[in-house]
């Protein structure tokens, strides 16, 4: 915490941790017990302070995203597996390859939307994406050749990654628990827009309807790029004919193809 924004008089919890690093060298000093809770690393990451590593890790991205003054996000979810059109070649699958359009689509989204947030200094309107490549890697992208910031809210996998190199610096997040990362992907929402993705991508999408559909969120505009993936993935008529939804419920999102019928739709959203 900055000097100026300390509101009592006690001492800075970071000086104790310097000054705790000059002490004598004894027995006494040298055992874990006597190390300061909050900068104990061996401490923090036992079991039993599981609540504790929550609370952090839902605070410490509040917490800076508030000092930025971030007062709304559009949530970009998407396919890591997608590749960019320069890059179809190297994609895993011809069927990959061929959803490469929507690499290109996420991208000029995301820099409208991006031009709309600078109007607002960059406070509102912000692109949120996982940081990580495919469609994430395109909202982050868009974002900054539009010469905008955006989020990205990473998260340690067991095999090596690290956040896209479009990312703003300074608004790359990493978080061990899905469920607080997914709860700052909702936080600030004002949109969401889901592109075709595997399993992390319809999570992501499903958690978010249920939260709409339950009233545990405010309606947004919830968009879905791709008919024929949508279409195919999901059979939306039948859930609402075998009743396991409402008819209603398909009313909570739609489905577009282009960066411009969402922007349309975003303007003209209807009120809960």
């Amino acid at each position: 915490m900055k000097e100026e924004n300390r509101n009592h008089p006690f001492r800075d919890s970071t000086q104790d941790v310097e000054t705790a690093k000059r002490i004598p060298d004894t027995p006494q000093t040298r055992s874990p017990a006597y190390r300061l809770a909050f900068d104990d690393h061996d401490f923090l990451t036992r079991e039993e302070l599981r609540p504790v590593r929550l609370q952090l890790e839902l605070l410490k991205p509040q917490m800076l995203m508030d000092e930025k003054g971030i007062e709304s996000t559009v949530v970009m979810f998407g396919g890591a597996r997608i590749p960019a059109p320069e890059h179809r070649d190297q994609a895993r699958t011809p069927a990959l390859a061929a959803l490469s359009h929507y690499y290109d689509e996420a991208r000029r989204f995301a820099a409208a939307m991006t031009e709309r947030s600078l109007e607002s200094y960059g406070r509102k309107w912000v692109v949120c994406t996982g940081g990580g490549p495919g469609v994430m890697e395109a909202g982050n992208r868009g974002a900054a050749e539009a010469g905008g910031a955006s989020i990205g809210l990473n998260i340690v996998l067991p095999h090596e990654q690290a956040p896209n190199r479009y990312v703003t610096p300074d608004l790359a997040f990493n978080f061990h628990y899905f469920a607080i990362r997914k709860m700052h992907f909702l936080m600030r929402a004002a949109a969401v827009c889901v592109f075709p993705g595997g399993f992390g991508t319809l999570d992501e999408m499903f958690e978010s309807l249920t939260l709409i559909q339950t009233g545990r969120m405010k309606r947004i505009p919830f968009l879905l790029f791709g008919r024929d993936w949508w279409e195919r993935v999901v059979d939306w008529p039948m859930l609402a004919e075998a009743g396991v939804i409402s008819p209603g419920d398909l009313g909570l999102f739609r489905i577009v193809e282009t960066a411009e019928e969402a922007l349309a739709l975003i303007d003209n959203w209807p009120e809960a």
